[in-house]
């Protein structure tokens, strides 16, 4: 678990959801930090996208507490969600082939100018500053359409596109998924500058060797509820595996033994 000391800035304590009579969350605990990577895996049906779909508001909890900052929050939908600071990239990206990267970044969100006009120039200048400031060098143009993207460019858009709105936390479920070698490097690359530039992440992978470059802690979901909780430099894939596969409780500070009876 993180240290004990720092305040999360997003946390989770006994969160349930129910579908009809299917459990999907069941007393999870989670978190996440400033600056952190956490890494959200488990098998499929393990619970990972209920979860953050809860977390973004579009989903909302039948029981639990949701802490933001230390202070407990109620998350209703997605300007909930949006207003906290928490944006989320899905694996489809939700991306308009059509339109062009300023375009999409501000999708739904155009600056006007004071003529009630679409404010092109400044949402040019802010869009260059953002993927600059993400170190995205591999895009050419902003006003090239996403459809002559690639694979990572089409990622770095849709990260830049969440930072973009001074976000806090920024959820990326399954972001190398379907990209080559040279482009998931730069997806990881991208993840890892992230938190350095002070925001939470989390990452929802089954790729463990994308888990383990880059994130500093990994919570394992198994059946819609916490089975481990590591420190990733004090831990192998083999024990990763060996919770997501077999639901086995490892020693962790502070983890609810009970949730698992």
């Amino acid at each position: 678990m993180a240290e004990q000391n720092e305040q999360h800035l997003l946390e989770l304590r006994g969160v349930h959801k129910r579908f009809g009579a299917v459990n999907a969350l069941n007393g999870v605990d989670f978190h996440v930090d400033v600056g952190h990577v956490m890494a959200l895996v488990g098998d499929n049906g393990a619970g990972k996208s209920t979860l953050i779909k809860c977390v973004a508001g579009i989903h909302t909890i039948d029981d639990g507490e949701v802490l933001w900052a230390g202070e407990p929050v109620s998350i209703h939908g997605p300007k909930d969600a949006a207003r906290l600071g928490i944006e989320v990239v899905y694996q489809d990206l939700a991306l308009a082939d059509n339109l062009d990267v300023v375009q999409n970044m501000y999708l739904g969100r155009e600056l006007l100018s004071t003529l009630r006009r679409l404010d092109e120039a400044r949402m040019e200048k802010r869009s260059r500053e953002v993927l600059k400031e993400l170190s995205v060098t591999t895009i050419q143009s902003v006003r090239q359409t996403v459809a002559s993207l690639s694979g990572g460019q089409r990622q770095s858009v849709a990260v830049a596109k969440a930072v973009l709105w001074n976000s806090k936390l920024v959820i990326l479920d399954e972001p190398t998924a379907a990209l080559g070698v040279a482009q998931t490097q730069q997806v990881l690359d991208l993840v890892r500058r992230l938190a350095e530039q002070g925001l939470a992440v989390v990452l929802v992978s089954h790729n463990m060797n994308d888990v383990f470059e880059v994130a500093d802690h990994i919570t394992v979901l198994r059946l819609g509820q916490n089975v481990a909780e590591f420190t990733t430099k004090d831990t192998n894939q083999r024990e990763v595996v060996e919770a997501i596969t077999a639901g086995q409780l490892h020693s962790v500070p502070g983890m609810q033994e009970e949730a698992l009876a």
